[in-house]
């Protein structure tokens, strides 16, 4: 249906992936609102006809689904608006809010199922079971199933941490509506209560998945490191270009997806042509926009090059540091003169949660290269990775 749907109403120009995530989006999300109402008012019928109080509590959730659904037509809807002045990054966190929002309201409906569960363990009451009862029922778990199934595969396809949270959200409800069923059968047909018991186990089931869903959409919006494959097409690019000696300190920078910037330190010959490099370097932050679809800022770091005694220094260096921690690298290696003696300047990487403090890094780091020659003045600068 969601494909036919998408053949009559997406434009068949929306080829980028912003204006096909905006245009699913908001497909799914008017399709959510329509089903989930749909489905609201077969299980409010259903559960007047039986007197069940677990048809009638699935019939409002499925109300408030039809509220998640909204959540996230709007949040696709403002995530694809342009980027403005006061927003010059664009909106696409918004997909990130919207599914934040989804995932709080699947944690409510699993406290709230498990609250109505321990009342019908207290006080456990008959259902009435009729053929329309059951077939509403069965039509609701299909519903939903359908509902996992197609959010699941555009949420892959087009990265949508959003209609994933969906997705999550439909097969909980696939869960709750398949307990209430098979709670009422054995209830109707083997005089067993055992509706309340269920209803523990999948609001547990709910709770956890809540917790999971929050935490796929919390993640990107503090900020997460970028995938090691992305880091690898980057650097990829950017050394196959003559003149690029290295890079070091990458920062990606997510605004949403499909809105990437990527700030890098590119090493180049200290001896080159100003603007012959300049001119190279505007070269790779083109074909990072127009290959990875990447705004990008590259800053040049000069280096000597094919200088043996700047090699040997760093060479012998990185052998003292590597004695320290295997852990800790350099980079923006230089020799400074100063007088009749040299500066030995670079910076240190070493990864989060390390065993030393910054202090002890740099203590260690100086105290091992004057060991090797105490004329030398040393400069280094801690630094943790961003990729």
């Amino acid at each position: 249906m969601i494909t036919l749907l998408a053949r009559l109403f997406l434009k068949s120009r929306q080829h980028s992936l912003p204006a096909l995530r905006k245009g699913y989006g908001i497909l799914c999300g008017a399709v959510g609102i329509f089903l989930n109402l749909a489905l609201f008012g077969g299980k409010f019928a259903a559960g007047t006809i039986s007197g069940s109080i677990a048809i009638t509590a699935d019939a409002f959730n499925n109300l408030s689904d039809a509220g998640s659904s909204f959540i996230s037509l709007l949040g696709f809807y403002l995530a694809g608006q342009k980027p403005d002045p006061q927003h010059p990054f664009g909106h696409g966190r918004m997909e990130y809010l919207s599914g934040l929002v989804i995932s709080m309201l699947i944690l409510l409906m699993g406290f709230e199922l498990g609250k109505t569960s321990v009342e019908k363990i207290l006080h456990p009451a008959p259902v009435e079971v009729s053929p329309l009862v059951l077939a509403i029922l069965l039509v609701s778990i299909a519903v939903k199933g359908y509902m996992a199934f197609y959010n699941h595969r555009l949420g892959k396809r087009l990265e949508a941490p959003a209609m994933r949270v969906t997705a999550l959200d439909s097969l909980c409800d696939c869960a709750a509506t398949t307990a209430v069923l098979l709670a009422t059968l054995a209830g109707a047909f083997l005089g067993i209560t055992v509706d309340g018991w269920v209803g523990i186990l999948v609001s547990l089931f709910i709770l956890w998945s809540g917790i999971k869903a929050a935490k796929e959409t919390i993640d990107p919006l503090l900020g997460t490191p970028p995938s090691r494959e992305f880091v690898d097409r980057i650097r990829e690019i950017v050394l196959q270009h003559d003149g690029i000696e290295g890079i070091h300190d990458l920062i990606v920078h997510n605004y949403g997806p499909g809105r990437i910037m990527i700030s890098l330190h590119a090493e180049v010959a200290d001896d080159g042509d100003l603007l012959a490099t300049h001119e190279q370097i505007d070269h790779i932050e083109r074909e990072l926009q127009e290959t990875l679809g990447c705004h990008t800022v590259i800053h040049i770091d000069p280096v000597a090059v094919g200088d043996s005694r700047t090699d040997e220094a760093r060479c012998r260096i990185e052998t003292l540091v590597r004695c320290i921690d295997e852990a800790i690298s350099i980079h923006d290696f230089r020799l400074v003169p100063e007088g009749d003696t040299v500066c030995v300047v670079f910076d240190a990487t070493v990864p989060f949660n390390f065993r030393l403090t910054d202090q002890q890094v740099t203590d260690r780091i100086i105290t091992a290269v004057q060991t090797m020659d105490n004329t030398c003045r040393v400069v280094v600068r801690v630094e943790r990775p961003f990729t």
